[in-house]
């Protein structure tokens, strides 16, 4: 049987798992979603001015990013999905 200082502690730990994995995800998302929208901005617009075609390289670039973050993103939602229901799992197994 678990003291109540026992108890705190785990629950405690706990919730410092809940936050380091929404902050892991935060973090991860927006370089995903960041990242690749910025480098083809960069590079349709010097694409564009090169090549005097603005806008067409650039809004193909940000359609090409907008579709290769969206894949990425659903990977790694997958991901945390399960590592979310692992600090779940464990969250249950230490309350019973």
């Amino acid at each position: 049987m678990y003291t109540i200082g026992a108890l705190m502690c785990v629950n405690m730990n706990q919730d410092a798992a809940y936050h380091r994995l929404a902050y892991k995800i935060f973090a991860e998302f927006t370089g995903t979603i960041a990242v690749p929208a910025v480098l083809a901005t960069l590079l349709g617009k010097w694409l564009d001015e090169k090549n005097s075609t603005e806008p067409r390289y650039i809004i193909l670039l940000l359609i090409i990013a907008f579709i290769s973050s969206a894949v990425v993103l659903t990977k790694k939602a997958k991901k945390y999905r399960d590592e979310y229901e692992l600090i779940i799992k464990k969250d249950i197994d230490i309350t019973l």
